[in-house]
């Protein structure tokens, strides 16, 4: 008998039990006794009722003509002439204490009518079938359960399989992924492939002494294709492939985590060599000992049974296990070390070329026309993860169909990129104050943007509405630009505050808004960046404080300050230095530039739109324009 069927009788025989004596208690004498027919006297029915001390007084009296005994003499149906109703017979039922010798004799004595109904008995089988039908149903349906548990995952049964793995098995992983499937992430593709070899062909590498790698940890921002790169390494391998979640070891019972890890592994030194590929490894593998209370006791556990079974003392050859996290800080320094992950393979947002490979993945299946250039749109959207780039098609292929378009424009591209960026477009304003105010804002941005050599250049203005923003600006940064110089952090601040000293300087102080929220905010993060991390400052190339201290389980409790009050106190009049001086030279270039400003302004209202180079040309009527490099990719500014 194996376990799931001891469970089953384990659970099953007590419950059986306590329910045939429940069914006992509540029908004991009952099962083979019925009433007399209803016709004679029915016991609930509309007959009134009489006292047995009352029936004893009104035999003594001579009053009763006849009485009807039921149920052994527990009740009885009493006729007897009532003095009150005019000596009318009247049909009363008395509860009985039972047959006594001595109510029979007095009835005699008094003449008086008298019979005794015994009760109709059921045959044997009948009685014999009431008392076995219901343990024999409640038997029968757990039965079903049973059976029902073991041929559907997922059923009423599976509670008696909490400490088996959840991992999805395949034989052959047929995930219709390869590695040319998978763009943009070359050098990963190429650590990755000598898993493959591995599997395939060991004897290449044990051949010189190389021992095959333990575990690989795929390690890059959300949306950059680690799980399709486990894919395509499970496609390429051809071997047993078990896939599962992190999440899928802990549940609410303490030791289940543990169990499955061992399942897991079990299973899969049956299928050597192998693939494990677990998702989010970081909801398991987070730091132990942390925290109040020093942490989760069942996830700390379940991670302690998972390291010892990737480098413990049998050890186990022929398993690879590949993982992925976008949270390589939060896992623990024993997961981390070699013989357990013996690679970290990063995953990182594309370059140029990545995404144009990519890009040529995702529009195999849409339709875009002959104008559409797909190394236009990889310049355009830097820092676009895979994705990232695959919504984008999408998006734009939906606008297509929604405009009823044979094939995907470079318009519909555009609008799919402010939508991706920036969000849905909103209803364009009409209010007259409201949107001059908004154009002043977004010209101010754009004004600061175009005459500062050191910023981007403009890639578009307007007073549509996205999101939150009711108005945009746009550069076009060099993503190739992997340094930033103290100029260009200036003019990034500068660009930033054009929107609030353009309202300053056409409506006032007293009439700024609350629009430039956002842009202060980004202010005072670059420009304290500029005081404590980069050295940017009179304080000299001193780092005044932690790059990364955020406050979670599994690190300190609360952040520490690095610097003393003093000190402190001059990191915050440096930064108002910083800021100080940059909005008076926004403000000073500005004003400057009124007559010019006014004038964008008209063209805005009026456009709703304006793109780069019809504002660098208008710019030029009024003042000659910095040379800057030209970009084409395209990010949103403050708005």
């Amino acid at each position: 008998m194996n376990q799931r069927w001891r469970l089953v009788l384990l659970w099953a025989l007590p419950i059986v039990i306590g329910l045939f004596l429940l069914w006992q208690v509540v029908l004991r004498g009952g099962p083979a006794q019925v009433v007399n027919a209803p016709t004679v006297a029915p016991r609930n029915s509309a007959v009134a009722r009489m006292t047995y001390g009352r029936f004893l007084d009104y035999v003594d009296a001579g009053r009763v003509t006849a009485v009807d005994i039921f149920d052994g003499g527990r009740s009885a149906v009493v006729e007897a002439v009532d003095p009150d109703l005019d000596n009318r017979v009247q049909r009363l039922r008395v509860d009985m204490p039972g047959v006594a010798p001595e109510l029979i004799n007095r009835l005699k004595e008094q003449g008086i009518s008298f019979d005794i109904h015994p009760p109709r008995t059921a045959p044997p089988a009948l009685g014999l079938l009431g008392n076995l039908l219901f343990p024999l149903l409640l038997i029968g349906s757990l039965v079903f359960l049973a059976r029902r548990s073991s041929s559907m995952p997922g059923g009423p049964g599976q509670a008696m399989q909490f400490g088996k793995s959840k991992a999805r098995f395949l034989m052959e992983a047929e995930t219709g992924v390869c590695f040319a499937d998978v763009a943009g992430v070359e050098e990963a593709k190429e650590d990755l492939q000598e898993v493959v070899t591995f599997l395939k062909q060991p004897e290449r590498f044990t051949a010189v002494g190389a021992t095959i790698p333990r575990g690989v940890l795929l390690v890059g921002p959300p949306g950059t294709g680690k799980t399709l790169l486990a894919k395509a390494i499970a496609g390429e391998a051809g071997v047993p492939f078990f896939s599962l979640s992190g999440s899928e070891f802990v549940e609410m019972f303490v030791g289940v985590g543990a169990s499955r890890v061992r399942d897991l592994f079990k299973r899969a030194k049956e299928n050597a060599p192998c693939l494990i590929f677990i998702d989010e490894i970081d909801a398991v593998g987070r730091q132990r000992g942390a925290g109040i209370g020093g942490g989760n006791d069942e996830r700390e556990q379940t991670l302690n049974q998972l390291l010892t079974e990737m480098d413990g003392f049998e050890g186990n050859n022929g398993i690879i296990i590949l993982a992925a996290t976008n949270r390589p800080d939060v896992l623990d320094s024993a997961l981390m070390r070699p013989g357990r992950f013996d690679r970290q393979v990063t995953v990182d947002a594309p370059d140029i070329k990545g995404r144009l490979a990519i890009l040529e993945v995702h529009s195999r299946n849409k339709t875009l026309a002959e104008g559409v250039s797909l190394e236009a749109i990889a310049r355009r959207t830097p820092g676009f993860t895979g994705a990232d780039l695959a919504n984008l098609l999408n998006e734009a292929a939906i606008l297509t169909a929604r405009r009823r378009k044979p094939a995907t424009t470079l318009a519909e591209i555009d609008d799919a990129v402010d939508r991706v960026i920036a969000g849905m477009e909103g209803t364009p304003l009409t209010d007259g104050r409201s949107k001059r105010l908004i154009a002043y804002h977004e010209v101010g941005h754009a004004l600061i943007g175009t005459l500062v050599r050191e910023h981007d250049p403009v890639q578009k203005v307007t007073l549509i509405p996205r999101g939150q923003a009711q108005g945009l600006t746009w550069f076009a940064p060099d993503e190739e630009q992997m340094l930033v110089s103290r100029a260009q952090l200036r003019a990034r601040i500068m660009g930033a505050l054009g929107g609030r000293a353009a309202e300053a300087i056409v409506f006032g102080h007293a009439e700024v808004t609350t629009g430039a929220a956002g842009d202060i905010q980004q202010v005072a993060g670059l420009a304290r960046q500029m005081v404590t991390r980069f050295g940017m400052s009179e304080l000299g190339p001193i780092s005044l404080e932690a790059g990364n201290q955020e406050v979670f389980l599994g690190r300190d409790l609360m952040t520490r300050s690095d610097v003393s009050e003093s000190i402190a106190t001059r990191i915050d009049e440096a930064v108002r230095s910083i800021v100080d001086r940059c909005y008076a030279d926004t403000l000073q270039l500005l004003e400057n530039q009124r007559p010019c400003m006014d004038r964008l302004v008209e063209l805005l209202i009026e456009q709703e739109s304006i793109d780069g180079d019809a504002f660098r040309s208008v710019v030029a009527e009024f003042t000659e324009v910095p040379e800057k490099e030209r970009f084409r990719p395209l990010l949103p500014a403050n708005g």
